[in-house]
């Protein structure tokens, strides 16, 4: 059978979905699941190999489950909800007429409040998101760049399902998901470090690593934060 890019499927008739996903720059195959979607994500590095993938996910159909049940349950933003940004708490408000959002501090803690209702107050409290992303990881790019003597590459703020970042080198670009203003502070800056060192090495060997800890330190409790609770970050429904 022929397998391609893209293509859902189960392995039994009562099983899990799957997709499956070419990636020109896996060095395996392996299996991911995409909480927004609610499947898992069998990777190869060329279509050829897909087959080997579903091979592989035959042998992890238990782990596969598993991991689907216990995936967070999508949580939509409404006015009263609590969001951790930048490892602060915040109530999230709605205000009377169209105000774009805004953060204060209160005497019960900071609220991020918007004007509007239903879908526009919730375009306007991720719209502030995205912006507040897109500077304090501006911010830190530039101080790491600054440090290993790099120009400043371009900057842009999206919405990947499986990545917290990703660099082309030669390109001189680099890219964030906006759901990372939702970690704390240093995991925002472990994650702009490793952008950056990027620039410098493009893979991940002991080299990389090794500049990733000339700017920040050991990047192991940063990464264990983003396995422990990447899967709540992409639960948020926007």
């Amino acid at each position: 059978m022929t397998y391609r890019d893209g293509q859902r499927l189960s392995l039994e008739a009562d099983g899990a979905p799957l997709r499956l996903s070419v990636n020109r720059r896996a060095r395996r195959v392996s299996i991911r699941i995409d909480v927004r979607a609610g499947e898992a994500v069998l990777v190869a590095p060329s279509e050829r190999r897909l087959a080997d993938a579903i091979a592989f996910a035959r042998t992890r159909t238990d782990w596969i489950r598993e991991r689907l049940a216990d995936r967070p349950a999508p949580v939509g933003l409404v006015p009263g909800q609590r969001l951790s940004v930048e490892g602060e708490d915040v109530t999230l408000a709605a205000l009377p007429g169209a105000g774009a959002a805004r953060l204060t501090d209160t005497p019960d803690g900071p609220v991020l409040a918007a004007g509007g209702e239903g879908a526009a107050w919730s375009r306007r409290i991720l719209t502030f998101l995205k912006r507040r992303a897109r500077e304090v990881l501006m911010a830190r790019t530039e101080a790491h760049c600054i440090t290993l003597g790099l120009p400043l590459p371009k900057v842009s703020i999206n919405d990947p399902r499986s990545r917290w970042g990703s660099c082309t080198p030669g390109r001189g670009t680099i890219r964030y998901s906006w759901r990372v203003i939702l970690a704390p502070p240093a995991v925002l800056d472990y994650l702009a470090a490793h952008e950056v060192a990027h620039l410098v090495h493009g893979d991940h060997s002991p080299r990389f690593w090794a500049v990733v800890a000339q700017l920040i330190g050991d990047p192991a409790p940063h990464r264990a934060w983003l396995r422990q609770h990447g899967a709540g970050l992409h639960a948020l429904a926007v």
